[in-house]
């Protein structure tokens, strides 16, 4: 096994894994709840960047009915930036078993 030649392998893995979190953070993932009243969107770096509720399903009423409804969304989207985070680093790896 050639150390150098892994040095270097291992190199630009880490330019390539860079390179993937900077376009993970410019690429958004949505999602919606309550028939598309509420709308949360993420950004590939697992950050809450927008969150939209429609003033039409705020009830004072029942608010915890409302912050049900926000949480799911919000999770939704941030579950599916993970995955496209995760889908994407896989193509950087190449499959390794890099921990988290």
């Amino acid at each position: 096994m050639n150390i150098q030649k892994l040095m270097k392998q291992m190199q630009a893995m880490q330019t390539s894994m860079v390179q993937a979190q900077d376009r993970l953070a410019e690429q958004q993932c949505s999602a919606e709840g309550a028939g598309g009243k509420i709308k949360a969107t993420a950004n590939g770096a697992g950050e809450l960047i927008s969150l939209h509720i429609d003033p039409s399903i705020v009830d004072p009423e029942d608010v915890e009915f409302l912050e049900t409804l926000i949480l799911k969304t919000v999770q939704d989207a941030l579950q599916s930036a993970k995955n496209m985070m995760e889908g994407e680093m896989r193509k950087v790896t190449g499959g390794f078993g890099l921990p988290r």
